[in-house]
């Protein structure tokens, strides 16, 4: 019998039930020189966002790429979970997936089309490493470089992001994979391989996406790859060395780079919305901000654990040393972050943790997929709170999108005006942000075009281009167009 299924943003809620027993009020860096009031509701706005603005897209390499036997790829965890009875919606795999392995160049033509400058991809470790360490794969690289200079040659940036949960499947196997602080150190000599080959021309590197969801999911509930349903200490222990993976990756790339490059992660924070934005509430929706993130993000930028995360794990905390919380917490150049929905409306409380997390009732409206609640104010408040909280100058929105229906019209036309009313309100929010000076550098929005979902199979499509799964063609919606007159804008359509 299929398990419950866990969706791909639901990992920061979960996170956030997780950490929600840190209840003790832990004062941070800068937290009592946090304004009051924010005066946001009065200041006059502009309608544009700033004129050196990036906007993109975004995929990942076992979402679109396929091809996975070719070229020496080895195997990677996501591959024998999707082959594995039970575990996706449709029973699909990512075998073939969008063909972007080989449909890449007209892929490009779609960005072009749209008129972005950047383009957030992943490189699959097993292509680079087939058995995770060891002798690089001479072909491993020649995709992407093939991929770099085409985005080039079109204006359009590389982004690229080093690990997006498909580890190799040797690794998993031969060290029982994030479990073990060897595959930290394997997954920094693989960040040293590629940036030294590639950062010539990609500037801007991520370490891991989303490491919330690659805990909880794959390791707490089983719900994603490797499938693991883990004991509480060493769910805490697996986000340690994910995070260790992340600050030993910084250090590689800083190593191995050319000059000019820039490095930092992608995380879908737990977000903490103020119910109402009073000055009181705002200032527990800081605090739980830091609190509900303490395992990871917050750990990256304060170089420590919270009081309430460790006074919360207890005995389930996890084993590290002075050093590892150094590492973890090695210089970084931005933050990125998935905006999708809010985790957590917050109220202030007179409560040992001076915030409580308001409950959702069952008519809050959602997207097509019933996780994906609308809260347009999550695009404001969360990166709002990243750089107030931990005075971070550079961020980019690594995701924000959603699925819809989808369907063609009598005339062929997909007219998804539920996509483009997310986006729009979403927009809207994040302009707000930046005309108040929240340093957000650019947008990518997720994603290019319909994709495999991972449990969800190809039942969820999140693209601004429909994919016909058996031909592989591509057909742009209605969105494509109101993101293209975005961009040329430069303004909320």
């Amino acid at each position: 019998m299929p398990f419950k299924r866990f969706s791909r943003r639901q990992f920061g809620r979960i996170a956030g039930w997780s950490a929600l027993a840190t209840s003790m009020l832990s004062t941070g860096p800068g937290l009592a020189q946090l304004d009051e009031a924010t005066g946001a509701r009065n200041r006059k706005t502009s309608s544009g966002f700033p004129n050196d603005f990036l906007w993109g897209t975004a995929t990942s390499a076992y979402q679109v790429e396929g091809a996975v036997n070719e070229d020496g790829r080895g195997p990677s965890i996501w591959d024998r979970f999707a082959h594995t009875p039970g575990t996706i919606a449709d029973h699909s795999n990512g075998d073939t997936a969008t063909n972007h392995y080989h449909l890449y160049k007209e892929d490009i033509q779609l960005m072009k089309t749209l008129g972005t400058k950047a383009y957030r991809f992943s490189i699959a470790w097993p292509r680079v490493f087939p058995e995770g360490a060891g002798s690089p794969n001479p072909k491993g690289l020649d995709f992407y470089n093939r991929l770099v200079d085409e985005l080039l040659a079109n204006d359009i940036k590389p982004f690229a992001t080093l690990y997006h949960w498909d580890l190799p499947q040797a690794l998993q196997d031969r060290l029982g994979g994030w479990t073990s602080r060897d595959t930290s150190k394997a997954f920094a000599d693989y960040a040293a391989h590629v940036t030294g080959r590639l950062s010539d021309r990609v500037k801007h590197f991520f370490t891991i996406n989303e490491c919330s969801r690659l805990v909880h999911l794959g390791h707490e509930f089983g719900a994603d790859a490797p499938g693991l349903k883990l004991s509480p200490s060493d769910v805490k222990q697996v986000r340690h060395n994910v995070a260790l993976g992340h600050g030993l990756a910084v250090q590689a790339i800083r190593a191995n780079g050319q000059a000019g490059i820039r490095v930092g992660p992608a995380e879908n924070a737990v977000s903490c919305i103020p119910a109402i934005e009073t000055p009181a509430n705002i200032r527990a929706a800081e605090i739980a901000t830091r609190e509900l993130n303490a395992g990871y993000l917050t750990a990256i930028l304060e170089g420590e654990y919270t009081d309430a995360y460790l006074a919360q794990a207890g005995k389930d905390a996890p084993k590290y040393t002075a050093e590892d919380l150094r590492i973890i917490s090695s210089p970084i150049d931005f933050v990125g972050l998935n905006v999708y929905m809010p985790d957590h409306y917050v109220v202030a409380a007179d409560n040992e943790r001076g915030f409580t997390l308001a409950p959702f009732p069952k008519s809050f409206p959602h997207m097509k997929a019933t996780w994906l609640r609308t809260g347009p104010e999550t695009m404001y408040w969360v990166p709002r709170h990243v750089a107030k909280l931990w005075n971070v100058k550079s961020i980019y929105i690594t995701e924000n999108g959603t699925s819809g229906s989808d369907q063609p019209a009598a005339d062929g036309t997909i007219y998804d005006v539920d996509r483009i009313m997310y986006l729009r309100n979403y927009l809207t929010q994040l302009q707000r942000a930046t005309s108040e000076g929240v340093p957000v550098l650019g947008y990518f929005l997720w994603s290019l075009m319909d994709n495999f979902e991972w449990s969800d199979g190809y039942e969820q499509r999140f693209g601004l281009h429909h994919v016909d799964f058996e031909t592989r063609r591509r057909t742009p919606k209605l969105s494509a167009a109101f993101y293209r007159e975005t961009i040329a804008r430069n303004a909320v359509m």
